[in-house]
């Protein structure tokens, strides 16, 4: 919201939630809005103060007051001159959207605000950071600040680039895409993130995978032979390079993906319940352990619940590969969700204390910001956290 229009539009919002009067969808748009910025938290929580809020519009200059209300009726076609009944709906909103408008300019050059009195207590996101198990069982450390080759492997150099991605480049005797699999066995290595990691991996073939937090993909040093086969555990999205010749299989704990070229998502954590393979490109075969198999098509999402594959036909996108986007996207998402996405992001464990709350959340917001700015949303709906270490703990 970053006009008067809207302005007006959140004063009124912002009204009705001190009156206790919003309805679901105006409740799921505040949030959207509280989700957005972190200075819309900070002017969310001075708005709803009563006492704060007085006295602040008691500093404001008369000129701020008319400059204001002059910028509410033009933008808006509002006037005093209405009868008095929605004069009275609509006195706490201009109030308060006064008071918006005029903080909003006072606050435009704040870019990150203190939100927790004990910053020391606070939890830093993830960043990109993995270890990289070679075939001999050795292991190296990730971490962006490494650049150049890494390791050699079997048909192929192993190399670091200046963004923080590994990149497997084929050596003069790599075998060719139609040469038969060779007598001696391929290298096999494995990439893997601790939680509040995540990383990026180019295969041999030029295959591009992201690698969410908690996660491991497994795969050869070459691709031989009449397919591309990879093992994942956890998150990843695939942007799969084309080769009608040999197709790309991702092998799961509950499922095998295969695809020709293709761009995709698949969340296989153990402790979500259900697989959900989303596509956002091309068309891919899902099959699961049980021998069923089903075909999805862009913008769909199978979801294996390991007795039975469903299909979304209207899968929300946006919000499966928000991860890979650098974003948390909430699309009435329940507690417990949120919980377990934070958990793995921000590696803390989770501890919830009284009755667990049956909340749904809609909105977005960075991953890249302490896990406090996360809290701050949580809390208007009743909720309290307390950081304890490593662990956080939900009371309701």
């Amino acid at each position: 919201m970053n006009n008067y229009d809207s302005y007006f539009d959140l004063g009124q919002l912002i009204a009705k939630h001190m009156r206790n009067e919003l309805n679901h969808q105006e409740k799921l748009q505040l949030d959207q809005w509280l989700l957005a910025d972190a200075r819309n938290q900070e002017l969310f929580k001075k708005l709803t103060d009563e006492h704060l809020l007085n006295n602040e519009l008691e500093t404001f200059s008369a000129n701020d007051k008319a400059n204001a209300w002059h910028n509410i009726t033009k933008s808006t076609g509002f006037k005093r001159k209405t009868n008095k009944l929605r004069w009275v709906g609509y006195a706490a909103a201009v109030l308060l959207l006064a008071a918006l408008t005029i903080t909003l300019n006072k606050h435009r050059t704040i870019d990150q605000p203190q939100t927790l009195a004990n910053q020391h207590k606070d939890i830093p996101p993830g960043t990109n950071k993995a270890v990289l198990t070679l075939a001999d069982g050795s292991t190296i450390v990730l971490d962006s600040a490494k650049h150049g080759q890494i390791a050699s492997q079997q048909h192929a150099v192993i190399k670091e680039d200046e963004n923080g991605k590994v990149v497997y480049e084929a050596t003069d005797n790599a075998q060719s895409p139609t040469a038969p699999a060779p007598a001696e066995a391929i290298a096999m290595n494995m990439l893997a993130t601790p939680r509040g990691g995540q990383y990026q991996v180019v295969l041999p073939d030029g295959t591009r995978v992201w690698l969410n937090a908690a996660s491991s993909i497994k795969y050869p040093t070459a691709f031989t032979g009449n397919e591309r086969r990879v093992e994942l555990t956890g998150e990843a999205y695939f942007e799969v390079s084309k080769d009608p010749s040999k197709p790309f299989n991702v092998k799961t704990a509950n499922q095998t993906v295969t695809v020709l070229g293709t761009h995709f998502n698949i969340n296989s954590y153990t402790d979500e319940g259900v697989t959900k393979t989303t596509l956002l490109e091309g068309s891919v075969r899902v099959t699961g352990n049980t021998g069923q198999s089903v075909k999805i098509k862009p913008g769909e999402q199978a979801v294996n619940s390991l007795s039975y594959i469903s299909i979304n036909a209207n899968a929300n996108i946006d919000e499966a590969v928000a991860w890979k986007n650098g974003k948390f996207v909430f699309s009435n998402t329940d507690l417990q969700t949120i919980m377990r996405q934070l958990s793995r992001w921000y590696d803390v464990d989770v501890e919830y204390q009284g009755k667990t709350a049956q909340k749904h959340y809609m909105g977005r917001i960075s991953r890249n910001v302490p896990v406090s700015k996360i809290f701050e949303i949580l809390k208007t709906s009743g909720l309290n956290f307390t950081i304890n270490g490593r662990k956080i703990i939900v009371k309701s």
